[in-house]
């Protein structure tokens, strides 16, 4: 029999970044934080992302209870060359995303972080998605599902919003918020394997 043993504070109220974690058998306890969001004058989406990840773990690390074990923390963008998606503020915002978006390919970054007392570290992950033609009438109906209005970009691709896409080159669960094979490389090099055999093994 093989085990996950991690536990984990995660700085992010994503119930998606959640589920992901708990895909890898990585307990998780939900802390609060505040980061200002906004990008600086031309920032990048990958500098933007790696910021944010970081400043979103370091936040995590000042609160008392989360002293006992690594604090992980991701940050999302959505990027059509140098111009940035974040999440819609209303259904105009959000319609105006998603027509933008569709027939084209845009990139999605997505940084997380682990930091404990003593180590921060930080990895990237860059996925390329293709949509389909979106028109107006189409993204105003996808945004009163409710499903676009948490996500950068303006879509869920784990949700309805897959209808959309015609194309992914890169990380699934980069594009749904936490990458799982740089998150888990992280967690392992804070904590060791994540699988470990038991007793009934040897």
């Amino acid at each position: 029999m093989v085990t996950a043993r991690t536990f984990v504070y995660l700085a992010s109220g994503s119930p998606r970044r959640r589920e992901l974690l708990a895909q890898l058998g990585i307990a998780c306890e939900v802390l609060r934080v505040a980061v200002d969001e906004t990008p600086r004058p031309g920032e990048s989406a990958d500098d933007l992302v790696c910021r944010l990840a970081a400043a979103k773990a370091r936040a995590g690390m000042e609160l008392p209870r989360a002293r006992s074990a690594p604090v992980v923390a991701a940050d999302t963008a959505v990027a059509l060359g140098t111009e940035l998606f974040s999440k819609p503020v209303d259904e105009a915002d959000a319609v105006r995303m998603l027509t933008r978006l569709g027939g084209r390919t845009h990139e999605v970054w997505t940084a997380v972080a682990i930091a404990d007392a003593g180590r921060e570290r930080v990895e990237l992950s860059r996925s390329e998605v293709s949509f389909r033609a979106i028109d107006a009438r189409e993204a105003a109906a996808y945004w009163r599902t409710g499903e676009p209005a948490d996500k950068a970009g303006g879509y869920g691709i784990q949700g309805l919003g897959a209808i959309f896409i015609s194309a992914l080159k890169g990380s699934y669960s980069g594009v749904m918020g936490l990458p799982l094979f740089e998150t888990a490389r992280l967690l392992e090099s804070f904590s060791g394997p994540l699988l470990e055999a038991t007793a009934a093994d040897e």
